[in-house]
Order: C-alpha cells, then structure tokens, then sequence
C-alpha cells in the first residue's frame, strides 16, 4: 500500500526486507558495488613499495648507531592499493556529500565549493602567522571585513576572532566577564554562573573550568527557561547567566528580554550560546535583545566545514561592557594599512590575555567571508527562513506518527520528538536509530537534549530541498509503522546492512583498542 506526498504523488514505502536478506552474507563479504575491506595491517604485502628507489651508492648515512635494524612494522601497499584502501573506507562514512545529515544541534549543512575555492587561493592559503605585517595586508583587511560582518549581523561593537571553536568561545566569553567583574573588584563575591537544564554540555563544563560554581536553572513545561527560577536565583554573587537561544529543544525563548533585564539588574552578564544562530541571522541581532557574550560557530552558521575535531573557529562578539577586556590579537584599520595589537598594553591594557598563540583559523575565515558576500543580506535572512521552514516541514509531516517534546506552536531550526510513541513497542530511540543507518540515513541526534526523555533532535537545515526531505520523512513514516506493527526484530537487530553490525557502545567507549596487534606468528618482515 502506497502513501501520499504533500503533492499528490504515490510514494512507495520503504520496503521491509524478508529475514532470509538479513542472515546470508556475501562470499567476498562485499555489498553490492560496496567493498569489504579490512585493516591496512592486515594486507598481505609486508614487502611491496609503491615506488622504486635506486640502490644507494655508497653508505652516505650520517645516522651510526641509529639505523634501523628492526621492522618498521608497516605494511607495504602499491599505489592502487593505497588507493583503493582509503577510497573504500570512505565509503563506510556517511557525508553531507551523501545524504541529509539530520544531527540535531548540530547544522550539518552543504558547504559551497566556492568558498572551498577562495580558500585555496594562493594567498591566503600559503601564509603563515609569523610573514610580516606588510607582506599579510590582504588577510588583515578579509579578517577586518569579517569582524565587520559578524558585529553588523549580531548588533555588537567588538568581536574577537582568535577563539578556534565554540567551546573555546565559550571559554572566551567568560573570561571576558571574570576579567570584567576584576576590574570593578566583584569578582571576589560573584562566584556563580546560572545555565539552564536544556544548555549544551560545554556551558556548564566551561563555567566550572573557569572556576565558577555551577547553579541550574529549571525550565517550563513548554521548554523554555524558568524566569521565576532565574529571577530567584538571581543575586550579588552570580557573575553571569549562560543561555541558548534558540535554546537546546528548538524553540525561542520568548522571554528572552525579561531574562536580559533581571540578569542586568542583578549586575551580571548574559552570555548567549550561539550555537543556534543559524536560526535567526538576518532576523534578530543579539545585541538587541541585551546579550553581552556570544560566540558564533563559523562552520554552523556561515558554512566552514564540521571536522574531525577542526579545523573550527568560534568568534565571540561582545557588548561595550566587555569589549575592553577582548582577547589579543586584533585586526586594526589605521586607514591606509592594517596592523594587529598582540600585547596586553595601551590599547589592549585591559584585555585578558591571549586564547591561542596566532590569530585564528585563516581558512575558516575566507570560507566565512565567501559564504556572507554570496549571500548578500537577503540570502542571509533566508538561510533563517528556510532552516526553520524546513524544521517545522518535519515536525508538521511526522507529528501524526511519532510524539513532538513540545506539540503546540512551531519549533525553529530543529523539530524534537521524545519516545512516547514508541511506549509499548519494545523498541527504544536507540533501535529506531539504528534501523535509520539500513535506510541510507544518518540518525539524528539521539537522547539530547537530557530533559526530553528518549529525545530524537531532527535539524534539516536550510540546504535540503523538499524532494530530500520527502525521502527522508517516507522513510522514518515506514519505520514508525512497522515498529507499531510490532515488527521488533527489525529493529532490535539493526543495522543488518552496515558494515559493521550493532557494537557494544558502551565497551567500546570504557575499553578501546587504539591499536592494532600482530597476531601471534604473523611476519611483518624479514629481520
């Protein structure tokens, strides 16, 4: 039986596959064109090169005692095997390149090969931070355009660009505001930082690191901050505030000025997660709703690459209250030229230091840039519209099969669902996750944030068309149905087409194997 689209169009559910698919693998172990592969010390060539090297002529070796007698313990690869190795391990991986990427809180959007393009340019893509001032007068004037930029989009008159991601802005933005309460001799008695239950992790971990102690903020029933809690909290020995917004379950906080003034009435700072900008650039500045510190996630809302730990850049604007205590470097325009300020004296007398050695992420930068001057400012309030047109697409065509955290009214960038729908059913987030990966999906983000129970956070983002939307709401529509059917199976055993089947996540995370061992016997090379 066929479903319908929002457009009238049959659209095949997705297909159940009979249990005799589930339990014959392949001989080669491959699936389909998708090859097996195994680890790269596992290959079988201990003893091949990819390249040819003549003889030495003579010992021209100045090492002595240590040359090296012993196997290196590498494996030797041909070209095409090298090749080939890292081409099928890329396959195992799910991209943005692929797929809608639906981690919520976390904006997996396209990035525009222009902007990888502008990147690579000469330029600014051979420079290093040591060059001369002179000879870096085009990066300083990209990195001056970009802080332009980012003041212009949030309403703040100073931005500091060194920090490398968002927890290290986080980490920015309160040492701003320790610095700030030193110089007026507070600091000694504000020793609390007040986060809401729904925050980022980071917010409290970076709170604590900085040395403040930790104090919870409760949240309402339909998902946004307490103010009564926050206003009875509020005193002379709270330093700052830190709030998301649009907070951690996809929704603004409508409160958001009444938060600002009881925070500033109390005399401390409201320092604004910006992880979910995204949602609202182009529409809302920041500095208009009273936020004094708030770091932006250059690759979530301009469009810089998510990686493996980086590249990451997290710019921290700041109000004029704390301005003065911005971190070095900075880019200065002195009209004719640009010139940075490193050190903590005239100008920069009061700043706190330094967050990092140099001056940032130069590649992020220019990405960033690009993206903005593609953009234009209407391009730019339309990412907003869209990622939120997109959210409440998927809230609106699953909410009748799966259970929204928060039903009434509509969310922002992401639609958050809990697992009450699921009660009854044996089958847990986790399942209904792993089920997604035999689907071609990569799950969303799963039991976060930790006030929704079982919570499954969708962000689409702005970048996937209605037709990619469709296909990925037939296929959780088809697997909400076959879980309700009963069909446990399913999904207590997925994902049956990975490659790898169902770990032990938990073991995994306590007890790695970080490395590889030689099984007995095995001869890596001749002595």
């Amino acid at each position: 039986m066929s479903t319908m689209n929002t457009v009238g169009r049959p659209t095949a559910p997705v297909p159940h596959q009979p249990e005799h698919d589930y339990k014959h693998p392949t001989l080669t172990g491959g699936r389909g064109l998708l090859q097996d592969e195994h680890l790269i010390f596992e290959s079988d060539g201990w003893f091949k090169t990819g390249v040819d090297l003549p003889e030495p002529r003579g010992n021209g070796s100045d090492l002595g005692a240590l040359v090296r007698h012993d196997p290196i313990g590498l494996p030797g690869l041909s070209e095409p095997q090298a090749m080939r190795h890292y081409v099928r391990l890329s396959q195992k991986n799910h991209a943005i390149d692929l797929a809608l990427y639906p981690l919520g809180s976390c904006t997996m959007k396209h990035n525009p090969r222009l902007n990888e393009k502008m990147a690579r340019l000469p330029g600014f893509s051979d420079i290093h931070p040591l060059q001369p001032i002179s000879t870096v007068q085009g990066a300083l004037e990209l990195m001056d355009q970009l802080a332009h930029w980012l003041k212009t989009l949030t309403g703040m008159p100073a931005v500091a660009m060194s920090p490398k991601a968002g927890a290290h802005g986080e980490l920015c933005g309160l040492m701003a505001i320790r610095a700030a309460h030193e110089a007026s001799g507070e600091h000694a008695r504000r020793r609390k930082v007040l986060v809401p239950t729904s925050a980022h992790g980071t917010n409290p971990a970076t709170a604590a690191f900085v040395g403040y102690t930790v104090v919870e903020v409760a949240q309402t029933a339909d998902g946004r901050v307490d103010v009564a809690d926050l206003a009875s909290k509020l005193g002379d020995d709270v330093a700052a505030i830190m709030v998301t917004n649009p907070n951690t379950c996809g929704l603004f906080e409508r409160d958001i000025l009444e938060i600002s003034r009881l925070t500033h009435e109390a005399g401390a700072y409201f320092y604004c997660d910006g992880a979910n900008f995204n949602a609202i650039v182009g529409r809302v500045r920041p500095g208009d709703l009273g936020v004094d510190a708030m770091h932006i996630n250059l690759h979530k809302t301009f469009s810089t690459p998510h990686g493996g730990g980086g590249p990451g850049s997290g710019p921290v604007v700041l109000s004029a209250a704390l301005a003065p205590f911005a971190p070095a470097p900075w880019v200065v325009n002195d009209g004719d030229s640009f010139r940075l300020v490193e050190r903590e004296e005239d100008e920069a007398a009061q700043a706190f230091g330094r967050m990092c050695a140099f001056n940032g992420q130069m590649g992020m930068f220019v990405r960033a840039l690009s993206y903005m001057m593609s953009h234009g400012s209407d391009g730019l309030r339309q990412v907003a519209e869209d990622a939120v047109l997109n959210a409440n697409y998927i809230k609106a065509r699953l909410s009748d099969v799966m259970s929204a955290a928060f039903p009434d009214g509509p969310c922002m960038h992401e639609a958050l669902f809990d697992d009450s729908w699921l009660e009854g059913t044996d089958i847990t987030t986790l399942d209904f996750a792993k089920a997604m990966i035999d689907e071609g999906f990569h799950p969303m983000t799963m039991y976060f944030p930790l006030v929704v129970h079982g919570a499954m956070l969708i962000e689409p983002t702005e970048t996937e068309s209605k037709q990619e939307l469709d296909r990925f709401i037939t296929a959780l529509r088809a697997l909400a149905a076959a879980a309700k059917a009963g069909d446990v199976e399913r999904f207590k055993g997925a994902p049956f087409h990975a490659p790898l089947r169902r770990l032990d996540e938990t073991r995994a995370a306590r007890a790695p194997k970080l490395r590889w061992s030689a099984p007995e016997g095995h001869n890596m090379a001749a002595e």
